[in-house]
C-alpha cells in the first residue's frame, strides 16, 4: 500500500495501453496502404506514461486505472511498477483485453495515433472511491481523457490538492470536471474544447484560452513553438528548447508528469512549466513512449 504520510505524493487516474509503433515514411491517407518499418511494442497508455514521466523525475506516485486480463496487462502493470510507480489501485478487469495504441511515426518525428481502450473503458467511479484515501493525500492529482468521463469527475471530487488536468485526446462536447487549477490543453485541444477552429495565433490561443470556465490556469503545449500560459489577465510564452526529434509521441504526457512533479515540489507555475518543457524537449530525442521518458539526472544535466 501507498504511504500516506511522506510528501510529496502524485496521484495518477488513467490509462494503461500497450503501444504498437510502426515507423513509416509519411501517414496513410484514407485508402492508402503503406509500408512501414519493423514493429515495436512498448509500455504506454497517457495515464502510465505521465505516472512514470513523475516517477522518473523523482516524485513518489501512485496509480489508479485498469488492464486485461491478458499478457499486456501483465506487461504494462510490470512496467509500470518498475518505474517506481505504486500500482496497488491497478486492478485487473477479467475478459476484458488491455488497452493498445496503434501508432505510426513519420520522417519527421510526427505520430499518428489510434486507441482501443479496452480495459481502461471499464474503470470507474467506483475505482477513485476505493482510492479515496490516496487521492485526498495527494500534492497532485493528474488526470487525462482516455477513460470515462465520469471518473474524471469522481476522481476531481476526491483529489485533497491540485487538479491538473490533460484533456487529451480531445473530445467535443466533454464537459471538464470542476475544481481544475491547471488545465494543459494543445492547440488541438483547445480548440475542442471551445468548439471552434484549432488556434493559430498567440491572440486567437489567449482568447480561447479565456472562454474556458471553472479552471484556473491553462497552459497550453505548442510542440516546436514551446508553451503558452494563460492565468487570469496575464499571458507568457515559453519558447521551445531546441533539439533532433525523432519521436513525439510522449512528449505531452512528460510535459505533464514532469509540470506535476514541480507543482507538487512548490516552484511557481511558469517555473515549473519551463522545467516542464526541458524534461519533454529531452523524450522526442528516444524512440517510444516509457523507454523516451528523461531521469531526474538528466534533466538536471540538460538544465546545467
Amino acid at each position: 500500500m501507498t504511504d500516506l504520510t511522506s510528501p510529496p505524493l502524485i496521484a495518477v487516474v488513467g490509462s494503461l495501453n500497450l503501444d504498437l509503433v510502426v515507423p513509416v515514411r509519411h501517414h496513410a491517407t484514407p485508402g492508402e496502404t503503406v509500408l512501414g518499418g519493423d514493429l515495436v511494442r512498448h509500455p504506454g497508455g497517457k495515464g502510465a506514461n505521465q505516472a512514470v514521466a513523475a516517477a522518473r523525475l523523482g516524485a513518489r506516485v501512485a496509480l489508479v486505472g485498469r488492464v486485461g486480463d491478458d499478457d499486456a496487462g501483465g506487461l504494462l502493470r510490470s512496467a509500470v511498477r518498475a518505474a517506481g510507480v505504486d500500482v496497488s489501485h491497478v486492478r485487473t478487469t477479467e475478459g476484458t483485453p488491455s488497452g493498445h495504441a496503434l501508432i505510426t511515426v513519420d520522417e519527421r518525428a510526427e505520430n499518428a495515433i489510434t486507441v482501443s481502450p479496452g480495459a481502461n473503458s471499464r474503470l470507474a467511479a467506483a475505482d477513485c472511491e476505493a482510492a479515496s484515501e490516496l487521492l485526498a493525500a495527494a500534492a497532485v492529482t493528474l488526470l487525462q481523457h482516455e477513460v470515462p468521463v465520469e471518473v474524471d469527475h469522481a476522481a476531481a471530487r476526491l483529489a485533497g490538492g491540485l487538479l491538473v488536468h490533460n484533456p487529451a485526446p480531445a473530445l467535443v462536447g466533454r464537459q471538464l470536471p470542476s475544481g481544475v487549477d491547471v488545465l494543459v490543453p494543445n492547440r488541438a485541444e483547445l480548440g475542442a474544447l471551445t468548439g471552434r477552429p484549432e488556434p493559430a495565433t498567440r491572440g486567437e490561443l489567449v482568447a480561447a484560452a479565456r472562454e474556458l470556465t471553472g479552471v484556473g490556469a491553462v497552459v497550453v503545449t505548442l510542440g516546436a513553438d514551446g508553451v503558452l500560459l494563460v492565468d487570469g489577465s496575464t499571458d507568457l510564452h515559453l519558447p521551445a528548447r531546441p533539439v533532433d526529434p525523432v519521436d513525439t509521441t510522449a512528449a505531452g504526457d512528460c510535459f505533464c508528469g514532469a509540470l506535476a512533479v514541480a507543482l507538487a515540489e512548490g516552484r511557481p507555475l511558469d517555473r515549473a512549466a519551463r522545467w516542464a518543457a526541458v524534461a519533454a524537449a529531452l523524450s522526442t530525442t528516444r524512440h517510444g513512449a516509457q523507454p523516451s521518458l528523461p531521469t531526474r539526472a538528466e534533466l538536471d544535466a540538460a538544465l546545467s
